[in-house]
């Protein structure tokens, strides 16, 4: 059986008159003391089958202890390298006489006993130097005390360590399939889906096994225990402990390290995220992401940017130990972009634009002629759109427009304008725009701050209603329209329907109601209004008024109910 030895367990041994002999493990005590975390604090010791964590400071070796008290005892060691490679080194020594004390009765000296076991070298069994996750197996091991002794000369960083003297029945590693590499099954643009084989420890012995999968930009990771390393660096070493002073393996939490417990739990990926959600890290890097997704075998990662390098780690964790095997990782370029057509635009001449939901557009305006100003005006049909002007590769402009808006820009001789649309997360987006370096050449109408219709009720008839709409100081033609409604047309079904770039041509001629041009110079005063005759009583109309400009484009002021009284 594997022991544990350490200054502490020493401190435990007898005083008596009786033989001396370091004590076997005791599994119901053992059980206590591994519930009880307490027992391990300021230790050096390795408990038999239980994943120990620790922290080492460059350059200041650290040394563990266990025994192995009788010959020919299976003996197995892992060591975990967390975030820097680890210099380390298993040796044993045979154990001291019982008690050189025991024929006069004195037991010996407690500071003879521990310079007996530990100023000796003994012989070295196995050692290692990297950041593999390292094993030393042995079915048959000599009686001794066994030290690790661990050291990182590259920086201060944290490491886990599992021993055990019942290998075969312990196996709280998931053991990993014949074929353990990550398959690229398909690849896209913002796409990865990777496959890969069960561990057979959830396939043929049913434990509970779940994956996660390990997202990041720089290189592929040995460990799971390197990934929460990375993913909480920037608080971990700002609270470390002081040299020359150990701690509790069980708790890390105080200082910035993750608690394991909770690795089985993680979720979300992009889709918080940011999209990759973590409780254990204040300060999560924005580039590595880790996702659980239960007991899968293939999965979609999604969300990735185009033409960029992503490594992909798998683990598998078993849920009872918390403990986790790594696959052999992968990498993957996504695609690139889908090259985008540039539009040219002609200077004066209105361009009709669609842009698939989420999508975007991109247009070119070279003028021929030198121009001091430069002016784009941009009409949105449906959802808000997204604008950016650049001169040159300089930008100039990026606003969300809605309905029409016009933007006027300083030019510069031979100058050429790219312009990026972006359409609504919603749906598709249509839009009209137009680009002119001559400013008495607009063949969108001006538009008040306020394009809706104001309704008097007190003016409501049974077979009228009476309506008001401001307009500019440009003299501009208005269209008016009614349509008959039910009761029950709401202003959800009335924004779906509309689109504000269909004009007056496309209405029954039933529906016209009249046509006049109006505009006044003094602009407070630039409101007019109509009253609309030959309704019928109690019935609900859709009214619309369209401004028509000089170049024949029109724009749609915002639609208005109206319902005449049932009774007169």
């Amino acid at each position: 059986m594997l022991l544990l030895c350490c200054p502490l367990l020493l401190l435990l041994l007898p005083l008596s008159s009786r033989p001396q002999k370091l004590p076997t493990r005791d599994e119901e005590l053992f059980q206590m003391q591994i519930r009880d975390k307490a027992f391990f604090h300021d230790s050096s010791v390795i408990p038999d089958g239980a994943e120990i964590s620790s922290y080492l400071f460059r350059d200041t070796p650290k040394r563990y202890f266990f025994m192995v008290e009788e010959d020919n005892t299976p003996l197995a060691v892992t060591v975990t390298p967390c975030d820097a490679p680890l210099e380390w080194k298993l040796s044993v020594q045979e154990l001291p006489e019982e008690a050189s004390g025991e024929g006069s009765g004195e037991p010996e000296p407690l500071e003879q006993q521990k310079q007996q076991i530990t100023n000796e070298e003994g012989t070295e069994l196995f050692s290692y130097k990297g950041n593999d996750v390292e094993y030393f197996v042995s079915s048959s091991s000599p009686s001794g005390l066994y030290q690790l002794d661990l050291l990182s000369t590259e920086k201060d960083t944290h490491f886990k360590v599992y021993a055990t003297t019942t290998p075969e029945s312990d196996q709280p590693y998931p053991e990993l399939p014949y074929d353990p590499r990550i398959d690229v099954t398909s690849l896209g643009r913002t796409t990865v889906t990777l496959a890969w084989k069960p561990s057979p420890t959830a396939s043929l012995l049913k434990q509970p096994i779940q994956y996660c999968i390990v997202i990041n930009k720089e290189h592929n990771f040995k460990s799971l225990c390197a990934v929460e390393a990375k993913l909480s660096s920037d608080d971990a070493f700002m609270m470390a402990p002081k040299p020359g002073l150990d701690f509790s393996p069980f708790d890390f939490a105080h200082f910035g390290f993750p608690l394991d417990n909770n690795s089985g739990k993680e979720r979300g990926f992009l889709k918080s995220s940011s999209k990759f959600g973590r409780q254990t890290s204040s300060k999560p890097r924005v580039d590595l992401h880790k996702i659980c997704i239960g007991n899968k075998n293939i999965f979609t990662v999604s969300d990735l940017k185009p033409d960029t390098q992503y490594y992909f780690d798998m683990f598998a964790v078993n849920t009872n130990t918390n403990m986790s095997t790594a696959y052999i990782g992968t990498f993957a370029r996504t695609k690139e972009e889908a090259k985008q057509k540039t539009v040219e635009l002609k200077d004066g001449k209105v361009t009709d634009v669609f842009i698939k939901r989420k999508g975007a557009k991109f247009l070119r305006f070279a003028p021929v002629s030198s121009h001091q100003k430069v002016t784009f005006s941009v009409h949105s049909c449906l959802d808000a759109v997204q604008v950016q002007v650049r001169r040159d590769g300089k930008l100039l402009l990026s606003q969300n427009v809605e309905g029409v808006r016009q933007f006027q820009l300083r030019g510069k001789a031979k100058a050429k304008y790219l312009i990026r649309l972006k359409g609504s997360k919603k749906g598709a987006s249509m839009l009209k725009i137009l680009a002119t370096t001559r400013p008495n050449k607009q063949s969108f109408p001006s538009l008040p701050e306020d394009t809706r219709i104001k309704a008097f009720d007190k003016l409501r008839t049974c077979s009228s209603v009476t309506v008001a709409w401001l307009g500019t100081q440009e003299r501009n033609k208005f269209c008016i329209y009614k349509k008959e409604v039910d009761d029950n047309y709401n202003e959800e079904q009335k924004k779906r329907e509309q689109n504000q770039c269909l004009g007056p041509d496309t209405r029954k001629k039933s529906e016209k109601v009249l046509c006049k041009y109006f505009h006044s110079q003094n602009i407070q005063k630039a409101v007019t209004t109509e009253t609309i005759r030959g309704l019928q009583p109690g019935r609900s109309y859709l009214l619309d008024v369209y401004v028509i400009g000089h170049g024949g484009h029109s724009v749609r002021y915002q639609s208005k109910s109206v319902k005449t009284r049932k009774f007169c």
